[in-house]
């Protein structure tokens, strides 16, 4: 639900004086900060690195100037980026895994299994596997990170992508077997043949915080095809997708419209069974007048039923679930833009 607010060029001047940077620095301290990087993040860091030989004295004084001068000895990139790259990722990732990313941004050759495509972009990923059968997507998909598989169901048409996720939620498991006819990289993990136990992957809850990343439109016209086929795996669905400790999420604006709806007694009740953190985002967003007595309504109010507290957050759920219809809130991770 974050709103990323970095403009593209400040994204593109970061990555690039990144990559001049950890050139600078040398293998093993590029290496050391490799470690601490997501998937995604080495590739694109990587790729510029590989494509990196030389770079304007004034850009390379800039980068020096913005770390204070820790690199200050250090004047001129490697003479040979890709080895100086396949080493680091070496370094920091171990020969097996570095293996599959060397060969994609440094030799330029395609790798296979799942574990590689968590260093694919989601749009090479659906081309990859768009003519696929669907459980097969749907397996692959739940091996990835939730952002990372919504960007690939928005690459396929809307019978495939609901297809996929009906299949995604469905998924209980799954088997070992499966596994190694799928991926050979995960045939070591799966060792101990059909006594090996399933995988816990799939179900009711993947299929949400996929959905989270899809956006608003998208996402109903996904749910609406999974509720045709099934109303009550629809309905658990939705029960997962926005939480009430996802409200912890909402920006000021966000929180401040949703209060503005939401009838005292309700919030008092639904509060009483939320975590200090997001009593205090609820105060937070409330005149100092308000938030007080609040404050002391609820440490006078009685014991209430956990049923009713539950009642109360699904109604304020519902509450959220329209404003973002109406385009009042942004409560989702991707797909369309929303403004507050």
């Amino acid at each position: 639900m974050a709103t990323n607010t970095a403009s593209p060029i400040a994204e593109d001047e970061g990555l690039q004086s990144a990559a001049i940077l950890l050139l600078a620095l040398g293998e093993d301290c590029a290496a050391d900060v490799f470690r601490f990087l997501a998937p995604k993040e080495v590739q694109r860091l990587g790729e510029r690195m590989a494509r990196l030989t030389t770079v304007a004295d004034s850009q390379f004084d800039t980068v020096l100037e913005r770390f204070e001068g820790t690199v200050q000895t250090q004047r001129s990139l490697v003479g040979d980026s890709g080895e100086y790259v396949s080493n680091v990722l070496k370094l920091a990732l171990g020969e097996d895994k570095a293996g599959l990313l060397i060969d994609r941004i440094v030799q330029g050759r395609d790798v296979s299994g799942i574990e590689s495509l968590k260093w694919m972009d989601s749009g090479a990923i659906a081309e990859l596997i768009r003519n696929e059968h669907p459980q097969i997507i749907a397996t692959i998909l739940v091996h990835l990170d939730r952002d990372h598989a919504s960007g690939v169901l928005g690459a396929f048409d809307e019978r495939t992508r609901n297809d996929v996720m009906l299949r995604i939620a469905t998924l209980d498991g799954i088997q070992p077997n499966a596994l190694k006819e799928l991926n050979e990289v995960l045939s070591k993990v799966l060792a101990g043949g059909d006594r090996v136990r399933k995988a816990p992957l799939g179900g009711a809850k993947t299929a949400a915080e996929i959905l989270n990343f899809l956006g608003s439109s998208v996402e109903t016209k996904v749910l609406g095809a999974i509720r045709d086929a099934d109303s009550e795996l629809a309905q658990k669905i939705e029960d997962q997708m926005f939480t009430f400790a996802d409200l912890l999420k909402l920006d000021g604006k966000g929180m401040q419209r949703l209060l503005r709806e939401v009838p005292n007694d309700q919030l008092i009740i639904a509060l009483r069974g939320a975590e200090p953190e997001m009593r205090e985002k609820v105060f937070a967003n409330m005149s100092s007048r308000a938030a007080e007595t609040l404050r002391e309504d609820l440490e006078s109010r009685g014991p209430v039923r956990l049923s009713e507290v539950e009642a109360q957050q699904k109604e304020i759920l519902k509450l959220v679930r329209r404003l973002s219809d109406e385009g009042e809130l942004a409560i989702g991770g991707g797909g369309d833009e929303s403004f507050v």
